[in-house]
This record gives structure tokens, C-alpha cells and sequence, in this order.
């Protein structure tokens, strides 16, 4: 079993494939990762060494992938930071190429453009082709709430908001859609959120949330460890509401420890235990149709 994961790569610290590799690679899946960015560290740090990729080799790796058999024994492909408009497009492209050549392929984007703290920390000609291109291709989205809104076009303030814009959204592509780090009305101080909205074979739409305590923390990297995490369950065979449980869970014990230790860079190699098999486990509630 293997996952294809396609994002950036850090020397130090815990972001992109640096924070997803791992992770997935302790639930017994392989994983051929291939960078966007080399990188020395993540932005934010007083200096940054390395750089974006250019795209003839992002897609040099990528045919050199398929040519070992990459895409015929995968279960799923995860895409995260491009880099830039020209990876967006080549990522595409691999992806569409990639589910012709093998139809039970899953294609998971993660479409990392910004938050609410920073707004969009990408070049702007890359959230539109995510929008437009990536989105449609994809039969799961992770968005945070932030990134969410862009693709809906339109703010979310309350559940109802979300199930309906979320249920608009499967219509242009992605059957299932993960929103993480919601805040909405009528959740608890001291509480986050995390939805699952999905759209069945039938047409029948689903969804779930997991409410989990909230850490005061906000390192680097964390939508990365859940896309991960999710993505790890769906393809171990966990359905949606159950990955949705298992990656919310183990990456609320993930800031627990890395809390605890005052790091900047999450705790993620001293938490295997805690992203196998996380306690507390707190699960995904069904979200009845209104």
C-alpha cells in the first residue's frame, strides 16, 4: 500500500512532507514523497536557506514515479504546498493522468493558501488554479475554515452554513470534505472544531464533527500532520467519520505533547504512540439534516 505525497520538504522542522511522511509511513504505508520546495526551514524563522522548485524537475520526478510503478500500486495521492502556478498546473496534470491509469486511485488536496492569522501566504496566482483545477480533480479536500471560504466564495458562521456551501462544493468535484480549525457559532470557549461533510454514491449528504480542546498553541505544519492522519485512515480502510476521528484525535495529543515541551517545531517522532493509537479518542458525531 502507498501513498504519493506531494508537497514541500523542510531540512528543519515539521511541515509538508517533513510532517506527513512519517506519520503515514507508522501506519504501515509507504510513501514516495516528492518536494515542491527544498527548503532549510519554514518561513517565520529569522533566516530561510534553499527555494521553490523548478517545475521540469517537479515533473521529471514525478514521471520518473510512474515509471517505478508508483501509481499502479498507490492508494491515494495527497498534494499540499506547490510552490508555485507551474507545479499547481504539473500536479494537475499528474493527478488526472494518474486516476485514467489507475481508476480506484484516491486524490486528496490539500489546499494549503493561507489562514486567518497571516491571510493568503501564497503567491496569488496559485489559489485560483487550486480553486479551479486541483478542487475538481480532487475526491477529498482538507481545507482549514479560512482556506474553505475562498473556495466557496463566501463566509461560514454557523453549521448550516457550512453543510450548505460544503454540499455546493461536491457538486464541482470532491465527494468528501474535511474542514479543519472551524470557528463557528455555537461552539464552545475553549473548544476547536473539525467537520466532515460527504456526498454518497446515492447523493445523500453526510456530515460529522469532532470537537477537541484547544491547545494554546498554533505551531507550523499542523494541517499537513492532519491531511496525513486522515489520509492514513481512509487508506487503511477507515470510513470517513472514523478517519475523521483518529486525525483529530492524534493530532490534539501531538500540541498536548509538543505544549508541554515549549517547542516551536511539533513534537511529531516522540508521538508515534500518540498518532497510532490516541487517547482520549474523541469521536466523530453524526450532524443531523436540518
Amino acid at each position: 500500500m502507498t501513498v504519493i505525497s506531494i508537497q514541500s520538504q523542510v531540512a528543519w522542522g515539521h511541515v509538508g512532507n517533513s510532517a506527513a511522511a512519517f506519520p503515514i509511513q507508522l501506519h504501515g504505508i509507504d510513501v514516495v514523497a516528492v518536494p515542491t520546495t527544498l527548503l532549510s526551514n519554514r518561513p517565520g524563522y529569522p533566516t530561510i536557506r534553499g527555494r521553490v522548485l523548478d517545475v521540469q524537475l517537479v515533473a521529471d520526478l514525478l514521471r520518473g514515479i510512474e515509471e517505478r510503478g508508483a501509481v499502479e500500486s498507490a492508494r491515494i495521492i495527497l498534494s499540499g504546498y506547490l510552490g508555485s502556478a507551474d507545479i499547481a498546473i504539473e500536479v494537475a496534470d499528474f493527478a488526472a493522468r494518474a486516476k485514467a491509469e489507475n481508476p480506484t486511485l484516491l486524490y486528496c488536496c490539500d489546499p494549503v493558501l493561507g489562514d486567518r492569522d497571516r491571510g493568503m501566504f501564497v503567491r496569488a496566482d496559485i489559489p485560483p488554479l487550486v480553486r479551479d483545477q486541483l478542487c475538481p480533480l480532487a475526491d477529498i479536500i482538507t481545507p482549514n475554515h479560512f482556506e474553505f471560504e475562498f473556495l466557496c466564495g463566501a463566509r461560514v458562521a454557523t453549521i448550516d452554513d457550512v453543510i450548505a456551501q460544503a454540499s455546493a462544493l461536491t457538486a464541482r468535484g470532491p465527494a468528501t470534505i474535511v474542514i479543519t480549525s472551524a470557528e463557528l457559532a455555537g461552539t464552545p470557549d475553549g473548544e476547536i472544531e473539525t467537520l466532515a461533510i460527504e456526498r454518497t454514491q446515492s447523493g445523500k449528504i453526510c456530515a460529522w464533527r469532532v470537537r477537541t480542546p484547544r491547545v494554546p498553541i498554533s505551531p507550523s505544519g499542523t494541517g499537513d500532520l492532519f491531511a496525513a492522519l486522515f489520509i492514513a485512515g481512509r487508506a487503511r480502510g477507515l470510513a470517513t467519520p472514523e478517519a475523521l476521528s483518529h486525525a483529530a484525535s492524534g493530532i490534539h495529543g501531538v500540541l498536548v505533547r509538543t505544549a508541554e515541551h515549549g517547542t516551536e517545531e511539533m513534537r511529531i517522532v516522540e508521538s508515534a504512540n500518540v498518532m497510532l493509537d490516541p487517547k482520549p479518542r474523541f469521536a466523530a458525531v453524526a450532524i443531523p439534516a436540518s
